[in-house]
């Protein structure tokens, strides 16, 4: 938020001085209101166009630069070249200069930012590396709210620079004004994980102003800002992770990430689990493992409330999560027993 702060702050500054400055030189007729008013219109004018530029690309604005650049050589060019021959009147001859220079710049500036998608940066190696060093990541409302992301960052397997928009920001304060106590807990608890990773080593966290009107989806939202930023969008939204994986933007899924730290289970292994409750299919019992992953067990329905030892048959992933399938064999166990208490009889 303070970020947002300083940039109102500077535009207030500039705004005013340039008000005082046409105030005072009254550059227009010398009517010191009329300049005033010409000097604040051109500040918003200039203010609006700075917003616009920020959301443009790296690449955009470089080849808008180059185009304008190469427009304004080569007007300067034709224009000498009118100047030398001197065929037309002194004031056409100045008016078409200035229209050719308008010209050739409008139309660079134009073909450039369209054709500047098509730039190879890896020319400037320097800048290309810094900027990737910076591992910047975008943190998505849902990952913010899930919570997870600070106990990752905290263990050190996460670093670099979180970004979190304005627009994901205000989201959240959007969700804890929530008239609905279960909506209104969860956006507190996001705004609380914002506060606990700012407090973290290793990464660091920013506020980015830049936004997309023009769309109304934060999803999408999301997908422009990390095209723009050549960042990573962390998320656990699965119909976010595919779309922005069709866009060409990498996605760090935090579910995926829990999924491939679940320990391996082969078939034929033995697990001991708590049978907690029945399962759908007649026999079954069901139990969950500490990260929560759901075991099926057959002939454990009547085993409800004890711990068993169960062999996994299989194991089935899927995009919600794992499941493991297994089998409690209470024969096995009488058999070994009433194997055990004849050998001794036998002795």
């Amino acid at each position: 938020m303070r970020v947002n702060t300083d940039v109102l702050l500077i535009r207030i500054i500039f705004t005013v001085m340039l008000i005082a400055a046409g105030y005072f030189l009254r550059p227009i007729s010398h009517d010191a209101r009329l300049s005033g008013g010409a000097a604040g219109a051109l500040a918003l004018a200039i203010i609006f166009f700075e917003t616009r530029v920020r959301r443009a690309s790296l690449k955009t604005l470089i080849g808008a630069a180059m185009g304008s650049i190469l427009g304004i050589i080569g007007a300067t060019l034709i224009g000498f070249l009118i100047t030398v021959q001197g065929a037309l009147p002194s004031d056409v001859r100045a008016y078409v200069t200035l229209a050719l220079l308008l010209l050739m710049a409008y139309v660079g500036l134009m073909v450039g930012a369209a054709k500047g998608e098509f730039l190879d940066l890896s020319a400037l190696g320097g800048f290309v590396r810094e900027r990737s060093s910076r591992n910047v990541k975008i943190l998505d409302t849902s990952v913010i709210i899930d919570g997870r992301i600070a106990d990752i960052v905290e263990t050190g397997f996460l670093e670099g620079v979180l970004v979190i928009p304005n627009f994901i920001l205000r989201e959240l304060q959007q969700i804890a004004d929530s008239p609905d106590a279960h909506k209104r807990n969860r956006g507190r608890r996001g705004l609380d994980i914002l506060q606990r990773l700012q407090t973290k080593h290793g990464v660091t966290v920013q506020f980015s102003e830049v936004d997309f009107p023009e769309l109304r989806d934060v999803d999408q939202k999301l997908i422009e800002l990390a095209k723009q930023l050549g960042a990573k969008i962390v998320t656990n939204d699965f119909n976010l992770n595919k779309v922005a994986q069709l866009r060409g933007v990498e996605v760090l899924n935090i579910n995926e990430l829990a999924n491939a730290l679940k320990p391996v289970v082969l078939p034929g292994e033995t697990m001991r689990v708590f049978i907690l409750k029945e399962g759908k299919e007649a026999n079954q019992g069901v139990a969950y493992l500490d990260d929560g992953t759901m075991v099926v067990v057959d002939n454990a329905r009547k085993m409800i409330g004890k711990t068993i030892e169960a062999t996994v048959t299989s194991v089935l992933q899927t995009t919600a999560g794992k499941m493991i399938f297994g089998r409690y064999v209470e024969d096995a166990r009488s058999t070994r027993g009433s194997r055990s208490s004849h050998v001794a009889e036998e002795s």
